[in-house]
């Protein structure tokens, strides 16, 4: 069996798959914190992988690779073709308001977005409110709590345009209070919540449009392990 952009085989994805959107990162997931890995997926480059956490627990990682478009392709592949039945996004942000610092971890409730995404459902001028699966987000919230972890969760800007003519146009999504901004959730939670599936979006935040911060390669590398280890533990509860 395979979809039009994944090739792997009956039964190879876990029913929970953890999703950044580098292959490579995807790729240091996996060897980093699973164990008797199998590589399930390599179409476009898009690398997937199947293993077990430490405490014997079945998780997929794959990539999502960049923007709604294409998270939106392998979020519905994975949910319809799969038996997939909940993704959590592991990814980067640009934090928006001064309370928030380099890598914190962002618990994406609710997703806004500037795309057209939700006009396939017609509507009829309505606006479309993205949410997280209220069930892998209290488990994280709990997982924040007993790590002792800086707890901050709303609403993420799932943005089509990275390279914006306008510079001061993340200000008026700023003013109400969105977080930061991305660039695949909103399309993520639309698809599951579409399907009866479950979606959460966690992010690190790893560029400031308010303070003079940016994390080097490599810091972002090492930052992304709090939030990764948040996820599997997660994860564990709905394999």
């Amino acid at each position: 069996m395979g979809t039009p952009h994944i090739n792997a085989e009956n039964g190879a994805f876990a029913k929970v798959v953890l999703m950044p959107g580098d292959p490579l990162r995807a790729k240091w997931i996996a060897e980093t914190y699973l164990k008797d890995v199998k590589l399930v997926n390599q179409v476009r480059g898009i690398l997937g992988y199947t293993g077990f956490t430490k405490n014997g627990k079945r998780v997929s990682v794959m990539a999502s690779g960049m923007g709604q478009p294409s998270i939106g392709i392998y979020s519905h592949e994975l949910y319809t073709g799969y038996g997939v039945e909940s993704i959590i996004r592991i990814g980067t942000c640009g934090a928006y308001q001064n309370n928030i610092d380099l890598f914190d971890v962002l618990v994406c409730q609710t997703a806004s977005t500037d795309s057209n995404w939700a006009s396939q459902f017609d509507l009829k001028g309505g606006t479309y409110s993205a949410c997280a699966d209220f069930e892998l987000l209290f488990k994280t919230y709990e997982v924040l709590k007993s790590k002792k972890m800086p707890l901050k969760v709303g609403n993420i800007l799932s943005a089509d345009i990275f390279y914006d003519v306008d510079p001061n146009s993340w200000k008026k999504w700023a003013a109400l209070g969105v977080m930061g901004v991305e660039m695949e959730s909103y399309s993520l939670y639309a698809t599951a919540s579409r399907l009866g599936k479950k979606a959460l979006c966690l992010l690190t935040v790893t560029d400031h449009f308010i303070k003079p911060e940016k994390a080097t390669s490599e810091q972002r590398q090492l930052g992304l392990g709090k939030m990764i280890e948040v996820a599997i533990e997660v994860a564990e509860s709905f394999a």
